[in-house]
């Protein structure tokens, strides 16, 4: 009789964790895990995951341009929900951020079944105890709701998906330093809130075909703090190991120097701060890029990305103290670059190189007689290949950092930018004359097409320039001294990939405004010779060195009019200047 009794209240108790569990199935999984949901459903599914658990809250951290809510999920076991509640309990924040590019849904159907196993299944109790994680599922709304079957031609599913871009046709993993998305704008607005220790991108990769579920990209090769890429290395190797176990393969993500070819040797590189990774690099922050495989069916890139996102939890729950700690010395380290030089910029040497196993397939290349080109025929067959790897960094352009920078209230956009990226400045209240340094451009090159919604300045010369000048009231001096201060650098020094000048912010300062008549200059040009002999022999020296410049008698009298106390002197002179010593 107490046999049938005791089986009777197992049988009782696992009924009620049925019924507990009854209704969480994801929209994925209900699917046979071939397709991926829509905003709706997928908001849907994180209301009732907070509803469900007192330890997931559940908001929006802006709108869209289309208006839509960017959701975002807040996870914590000792419901701190706030930035300072979290600060003040010690934990250590990861950022999870899935649909930046939403037809590349892996990491929004992971995630939430991620969270479902730890709170609703409580399949992992022991997860979550020392990181506070913050989950959007879907970063870019609008592109996410323009759904076809038709948006990842490359792509193997889900049956339907979202679009590349937002409603205005950014590419949100362009604009991070720019920030000229209004959904970027509130996701950094989110950033320094609650200035992450460590964040994840979640992506689907296109290019060759090899076996490897997933690739990554991280900044290990140098271009961080030494102890940052020391944690970051053992990160990935732990990470490696583990999935490993369950037979999911992974490797760094890498091009080819020869496009579809691996036999032609394998490239690393790192990435500029218009990017999600060089961003945070530059916030001097872990950033793991992840780029599940395209050619992978879908039910295989999620549950890379699942095991993935529950093995890095583990990590960072135990890693906690020592993540936070160096990421507060990095930045400790950015209050103290003022008077330094600093590299805006890197290269991968193809004269330095090593060998590596490289997990493909086999393929062959044949001549296309469609097209006349290479057409490359990848294999179902799996093939390890020994190939040549470059990645040794090396230092590209630098700049030497002043004490401060300084900005003219006119140019007030660009002044909300830096805003944006939490930069702190002080204004001035009336207007006051500085010496500064600046700098004066020449030969100055445009992109023949728009880029990303700018006309980007593709290459100039510059020479450094003193000078007196009075800023108005309202103009900002911006300390070098800061945690961001390599991402003033980054926005303020021109040679940076992604400074104001190269993204267009300052293209007016390029414009010539004021003209000459030729019958007049015709005649100031032969007084001017009059004066100074040697003017007529550096005009032809001029005309000879660069013909297709000076081919035309408008072109020929402006070389004078130049030369002119007529002309604009602040024609392609950097409106910022740089300070040094006490006048910050």
């Amino acid at each position: 009789m107490m046999k049938w009794f005791v089986f009777g209240l197992i049988s009782m108790f696992v009924g009620m964790a049925n019924a507990q569990n009854t209704g969480w199935e994801t929209y994925y999984e209900q699917s046979n895990c071939l397709e991926t949901p829509r905003y709706t459903s997928t908001i849907d599914y994180c209301e009732k995951l907070a509803a469900a658990s007192e330890y997931i809250d559940y908001t929006s951290f802006g709108k869209s341009a289309q208006g839509r809510d960017l959701p975002l999920l807040i996870v914590d076991r000792n419901q701190n929900f706030t930035p300072e509640r979290v600060k003040a309990s010690g934990n250590t924040v990861l950022l999870i951020e899935a649909c930046i590019h939403p037809g590349e849904s892996e990491g929004k159907d992971a995630g939430l079944m991620f969270l479902r196993d730890v709170f609703i299944h409580q399949e992992y109790p022991d997860l979550l105890k020392n990181t506070t994680l913050l989950f959007i599922p879907i970063f870019n709304t609008d592109g996410h709701e323009r759904f076809s079957a038709y948006s990842r031609i490359n792509q193997n599913g889900p049956k339907e998906m979202g679009w590349r871009t937002t409603a205005e046709n950014y590419n949100l993993n362009r604009d991070f330093i720019k920030a000229d998305a209004l959904e970027m704008q509130q996701w950094l607005a989110l950033f320094n809130q609650w200035l992450p220790d460590m964040f994840i991108d979640i992506h689907t990769t296109d290019g060759a075909d090899y076996q490897y579920s997933l690739t990554y990209g991280m900044h290990i090769m140098g271009d961080m703090n030494p102890e940052q890429t020391s944690w970051q290395n053992q990160y990935l190797t732990t990470i490696e190991g583990q999935l490993k176990k369950d037979d999911i393969l992974m490797f760094p993500y890498v091009s080819f120097r020869r496009w579809h070819d691996p036999r032609s040797g394998l490239i690393r590189q790192t990435s500029s701060p218009r990017y999600s990774t060089g961003y945070l690099a530059n916030q001097n922050r872990p950033a793991l890029l992840v780029e599940t495989h395209m050619l992978k069916d879908y039910k295989t890139r999620v549950d890379a990305t699942y095991h993935l996102l529950r093995y890095t939890v583990e990590y960072t729950d135990a890693q906690y103290q020592t993540l936070k700690a160096m990421n507060e010395y990095a930045d400790k380290e950015a209050k103290e670059l003022a008077g330094k030089e600093f590299v805006l910029s890197y290269y991968t040497s193809q004269k330095d190189s090593s060998m590596t196993l490289f997990k493909g397939v086999e393929y062959d290349i044949v001549h296309s007689d469609l097209t006349e080109g290479d057409w490359v025929q990848f294999s179902d067959m799996p093939k390890d290949y020994q190939l040549v790897l470059f990645d040794r960094l090396m230092e590209d352009k630098t700049a030497n950092l002043p004490d401060a920078y300084i900005i003219p209230v006119e140019w007030y956009h660009v002044i909300n930018r830096l805003k944006m990226h939490g930069v702190h400045y002080t204004t001035l209240n009336e207007a006051q004359t500085f010496a500064i340094k600046t700098y004066k451009f020449r030969d100055v090159t445009f992109a023949n097409r728009p880029y990303e919604g700018r006309q980007m300045v593709e290459s100039f010369e510059m020479d450094e320039l003193s000078m007196t000048k009075t800023f108005s009231a309202g103009s900002v001096i911006v300390p070098v001294n800061q945690r961001t201060a390599k991402i003033i650098a980054h926005l303020l020094e021109p040679d940076g990939p992604d400074s104001f000048v190269r993204w267009g912010f300052f293209n007016a300062i390029f414009e010539r405004k004021e003209y000459v008549e030729t019958y007049v200059m015709e005649k100031m040009a032969r007084e001017m010779i009059k004066e100074n002999p040697q003017l007529l022999k550096d005009y032809q020296q001029a005309v000879k060195e660069q013909p297709d410049v000076y081919n035309n008698q408008w072109a020929k009298v402006f070389w004078f009019y130049e030369r002119t106390p007529y002309y604009d002197q602040l024609k392609n002179v950097y409106p910022v200047g740089k300070l040094y010593g006490d006048q910050k």
